[in-house]
């Protein structure tokens, strides 16, 4: 059977497409809904209002920002920007002005562990007076684990224990710590033709994590995640990105099970949930309590609230996960979940209302 050539009147040969340039429209006939608000009233646990990922402030109209936060039924925002030199800034901004919209956790300075001997009592006095000032919560960046090194030039894990005068500060607070450790598998895999994220590591490069002389593996990073969380009980940890394994259900439902002082946000990650919406349902539905709503968006807009309300509230097949023409995270569509009400509930506010101090009920 021979092949057919190129199609009559075709600028090139289809033969010869390149995968950036394809661009597949869906044919598939489904019923569509995007919910322009939450059906019940949501807290944002995972965002970025701050100024150190976008230059200037992610938010640079609060009014109108609390205006769109009205409108979609967003009653309150975890801004997780509190960083040492902006965190004033950011309380005045944010949680001051608008008392129960807005709480800030606070970062950390993780040159500390550079500097010899005792850094974990010092970013431990870093927490405390933080929440002096007025932080709810400590956020911990990737940083730990990929790129924070001691004195001696060794690559800080996560459960160092040096570091367990910080978790027990925020123990004794009772802040919530939201941890982001290791990525997503791909970014740790051969940079390669085989790599379901290719196009997203092609964008942005310096994200590929892949270099064994430089980085350890993926399984060595969330193996060290769950034995702090497991020898800090008294600390109340919310692992960022669905427990930081969102490609691995079974293993978040393991942690939850195991570790009563673990909840896990969604921030970024309904295009992993989403292409397995069975398995998420039923870890959803395993654990009410422990799953947060989060976009991580910098700052949140109209579109990604929709997205996510359509992906939890309805039975929706088959859509995009994001308005852009090439999916940033990989080359798939999602189906939503269809949660019943009072797990919606749980989830979109009532979780992170328990955990967070400084929300509006």
């Amino acid at each position: 059977m021979s092949v057919p050539g190129p199609v009559a009147g075709a600028p090139k040969d289809l033969r010869d497409l390149r995968l950036r340039d394809h661009r597949p429209r869906s044919m598939l006939r489904a019923e569509e809904h995007r919910p322009r608000s939450a059906r019940f009233p949501v807290v944002d646990a995972h965002a970025h209002l701050g100024r150190w990922l976008s230059g200037g402030w992610a938010a640079s109209d609060v009014g109108a920002l609390v205006a769109e936060m009205d409108e979609r039924n967003v009653r309150a925002i975890v801004n997780l920007d509190g960083r040492p030199d902006e965190l004033d800034d950011d309380l005045a901004r944010y949680d001051r002005a608008h008392p129960g919209r807005f709480v800030t956790f606070a970062h950390v300075d993780w040159d500390e562990p550079s500097r010899g001997a005792g850094f974990g009592d010092r970013m431990a006095a870093q927490l405390r007076d933080a929440v002096r000032r007025g932080a709810r919560g400590l956020k911990v960046w990737k940083v730990l684990g990929l790129h924070v090194r001691d004195d001696r030039g060794a690559l800080l894990m996560p459960d160092d224990e040096r570091l367990a005068p910080l978790w027990d500060a925020a123990a004794s607070h009772s802040t919530p710590v939201t941890i982001h450790v290791a990525d997503p598998v791909a970014f740790f895999e051969p940079f390669d033709a085989e790599n379901e994220r290719v196009e997203e590591l092609l964008e942005h490069p310096e994200w590929w994590v892949g270099d064994t002389s430089r980085f350890p593996r993926f399984d060595a990073l969330l193996d060290g995640f769950e034995v702090l969380v497991g020898r800090h009980p008294d600390t109340t940890f919310i692992g960022a990105h669905v427990a930081n394994s969102a490609e691995d259900l079974g293993r978040v439902d393991e942690m939850l099970d195991a570790h009563p002082n673990l909840s896990a946000d969604v921030g970024a990650r309904l295009a992993e949930l989403g292409r397995q919406p069975r398995a998420t349902r039923a870890l959803i539905l395993a654990h009410p309590d422990r799953i947060l709503f989060g976009t991580d968006a910098v700052p949140p807009t109209r579109e990604a609230y929709t997205t996510a309300f359509r992906f939890f509230e309805t039975a929706d097949e088959h859509f995009d996960y994001a308005d852009d023409p090439i999916p940033p995270q990989g080359r798939w569509r999602i189906s939503g979940l269809d949660l019943p009400d009072d797990v919606l509930r749980a989830v979109y506010a009532e979780n992170a209302l328990r955990l967070i101090p400084g929300l509006a009920g």
